[in-house]
């Protein structure tokens, strides 16, 4: 009887779980996020012309998503996941049938998928498996997976630093497994791997520079390698036949050395579980996506939110070992007081992600903060990514918000050569002198430009170095250096050197100062004038001087008139350029550039209009077809912060500044736990999605900006709408 009670009592407790709710002593449901998220979300590919804006060519994948369904703690070193394509930006790609291996970092742009390790059973003279998604399972800190040619059930979980494989056999004879340590989606310059003992293994693969040490409770019968160090190698573990058991491994990474693999490995799994493991990670992720709870909104909104919300903590990446022993950017082993991070994709995330991130998780901020320090000490220059200098935004709205436990005064001059210095083989700002003697950066004459034609973007760069000098004249203005304050202050209107008033775009010039002819503001370019954009995706870019751009236009009439155009002019299909896709007219939610154009109508009195686009974008961009499709490349999380901040209705529309632009939220009710331990409580009753006014604790609240404050003291923020 007491038996039966038991197992009862399990099952009741195994469909909580199911269901995403347990019941705690007080007898009150506890409610579950993670199991709102689905890591397969944006791995699968857009294909809808009608979407896109083109047809896709023959052979072309498009851009779509391109994120990983593995295993991953928040902001970590490992992120383990399934690899069915080499070259692909994270390495799996949902339609894919065959699984190659199992790989144990990753961005999801093109890099890393380090160390490929592959459970086989007599496998033939080609490595891979066949799969379904059917035989699939996932959830945040935990993947699964059936591998029918070789017929063993796979299990993964991760630490920070450390993965955790479990691998159930059919048939417990002719057990092996592959390193396939001549591969990675970066280029592998050289491999070595070697046995340690009769159940461990450690080695090495250069390119990521990536070490590893691994544990097994099964017996190695022998190492065999082929081709040892080269691209074309590999190595097998060939296990003993003794044991019964599913087989674990246990590995821990390091990109400073084996040793400190190990020590990794024995600090953070040790002896414990494959189960206290998973557990755990669900923990943590369940802490953080637990900071922000809502209620209301349609099942697939919830869900679409808590999966970008998990999107959003998975990069930048710990590089630093459980001794703070990390490699600087110079290479050279280095310990220190903070966790060291892999730079940020600043180009895409400082716009919404790397406020999120600060939001969130301060401390992550602070320590990301402090290795983009640590790199400008070691090269001269704060790390910039891709293009623009936007690590000035990231760290200035980051002190602005309170986090401020850092070297400000070597930051903030490291920040100023940033902005000032052309000197050494590669600059933070290419072709900064000419930025500041002209006030904005030329292009050279090219007879018939085209997608790929190599230029220096001007007009890309000239508007965001406007930005980038706003947010270091906040800084300068915070610290106090009014002279500073007043030149970056004056740079920050250079964007203004690129509007031409007759065609009413930001167009490019060349060094004599002429407009350059012929001018097609439709055209995407890659490089010449505009970066990954056309005229009409950067033309409403001034965040940071809304009514100075506004007044380019003619006031609020004509600006309206030209943003209308920008939601309604067709895209002509015949344009094709990567990355340039899902298009609302000219307006590109599938890549970065014009983000901040669909609230660009609250700055003439239409919130209407604006919140008309953004739930367009919000219920049609994300969650496409299948339910896991993007609009445009997740971005290290830029794509899936735009929608947790759109949905919450809080839009880091210029991030340097500690505001935030109030739409109307996704669901009735948001609350959100603070860094300070107090409450941000938004509500929005009704169905309407007419913003009509904004209460701030009460009181209206003038215009459509609220304070950071309300992040440090809590508080209430109540919409009202119409129908």
């Amino acid at each position: 009887m007491i038996s039966k009670t038991k197992a009862f009592a399990r099952r009741i407790i195994y469909w909580c779980l199911f269901c995403g709710s347990i019941i705690t002593g007080t007898g009150q449901p506890m409610t579950t996020y993670t199991r709102y998220v689905n890591t397969f979300v944006g791995t699968t590919p857009l294909t809808d012309s009608a979407i896109l804006g083109y047809n896709l060519p023959k052979g072309w994948r498009s851009w779509a998503g391109l994120t990983f369904p593995g295993s991953s703690l928040p902001n970590a070193m490992v992120q383990l996941s399934p690899m069915t394509e080499y070259g692909s930006g994270a390495g799996y790609e949902y339609e894919d049938s065959v699984i190659l291996g199992f790989t144990h970092t990753n961005k999801g742009h093109w890099n890393l998928c380090n160390i490929p390790v592959l459970p086989m059973s007599n496998p033939g003279t080609k490595f891979g498996s066949r799969f379904t998604h059917q035989q699939e399972r996932s959830s945040p800190g935990y993947y699964g997976v059936y591998l029918h040619d070789y017929k063993v059930d796979v299990s993964l979980t991760s630490t920070l630093r450390c993965g955790y494989h479990r691998y159930v056999f059919d048939n417990n004879k002719g057990r092996q497994m592959l390193f396939d340590l001549g591969k990675a989606n970066s280029r592998v310059s050289t491999w070595k791997i070697e046995q340690v003992n009769d159940s461990a293994i450690q080695g090495f693969q250069g390119g990521e520079n990536v070490y590893f040490y691994a544990r097994l409770n099964a017996k190695i019968n022998k190492l065999s390698k082929v081709d040892e160090g080269q691209r074309s190698g590999y190595a097998i573990v060939h296990l003993t036949d003794d044991s019964k058991a599913p087989v674990e491994l246990k590995i821990g990474l390091s990109f400073v050395s084996e040793e400190n693999a190990k020590q990794n490995l024995e600090q953070e799994i040790g002896n414990r579980s494959f189960d206290e493991i998973r557990r755990d990670a669900n923990r943590t992720w369940e802490n953080l996506l637990s900071t922000i709870q809502v209620k209301g909104g349609t099942d697939k909104q919830r869900r679409m939110f808590y999966s970008c919300l998990y999107r959003s903590f998975l990069w930048p990446a710990l590089r630093s070992d459980v001794n703070g022993e990390y490699r600087d950017a110079k290479k050279n082993i280095t310990r220190s007081d903070f966790n060291y991070y892999t730079e940020p994709s600043l180009w895409d995330t400082y716009r919404n992600k790397d406020v999120l991130l600060g939001l969130v998780t301060p401390r992550v901020t602070l320590d990301v903060i402090k290795s983009m320090k640590d790199v400008g000490d070691k090269t001269g220059y704060i790390p910039t990514f891709f293009h623009g200098d936007h690590g000035a935004s990231s760290i200035a709205g980051a002190y602005l918000r309170g986090i401020d436990n850092f070297d400000i005064k070597g930051t903030y001059q490291a920040l100023l050569r940033n902005a000032n210095a052309s000197d050494g083989p590669r600059p933070a700002r290419p072709y900064v002198a000419e930025y500041i003697s002209k006030g904005y950066i030329s292009e050279p004459h090219v007879a018939n430009p085209h997608v790929e034609t190599k230029a220096k973007a001007g007009v890309s760069k000239t508007l965001e170095y406007s930005y980038d000098d706003y947010s270091v004249a906040r800084l300068a203005q915070k610290l106090g250096d009014t002279a500073n304050y007043r030149i970056f202050m004056a740079r920050s209107k250079h964007y203004k050197n690129m509007f031409d008033p007759a065609t009413r775009f930001m167009r490019g010039r060349l060094e004599n100062g002429d407009w350059i002819t012929p001018f097609d503001p439709q055209y995407p370019y890659y490089e010449y004038m505009y970066r990954e954009a056309n005229a009409w995706q950067v033309s409403f870019f001034a965040p940071h001087d809304m009514p100075g751009l506004i007044g380019l236009y003619g006031g609020p009439e004509g600006f309206e008139s030209k943003l209308d155009s920008l939601f309604t002019v067709p895209w002509n299909p015949n344009h094709i350029a990567r990355n340039v896709e899902t298009m609302i007219g000219q307006y590109c939610h599938g890549n970065q550039p014009d983000h901040e154009a669909p609230f660009a109508y609250m700055f003439i009195g239409k919130p209407e209009k604006s919140q008309r686009i953004i739930d367009y974008i919000l219920n049609n961009l994300y969650g496409i077809k299948d339910g896991l499709t993007l609009a445009g490349m997740d971005d290290a999380g830029e794509m899936s912060a735009w929608y947790v901040l759109s949905a919450l209705g809080l839009y880091t529309f210029s991030p340097t500044d500690p505001e935030y632009l109030v739409t109307v939220p996704l669901f009735d009710e948001v609350r959100w736990k603070t860094s300070t331990g107090k409450w941000l409580t938004i509500k929005k009753p009704g169905r309407g999605r007419k913003l009509t006014a904004i209460k701030v604790d009460g009181k209206l609240n003038e215009g459509y900006f609220v304070s950071h404050d309300l992040f440090k003291n809590g508080g209430l923020i109540n919409i009202e709408t119409k129908q």
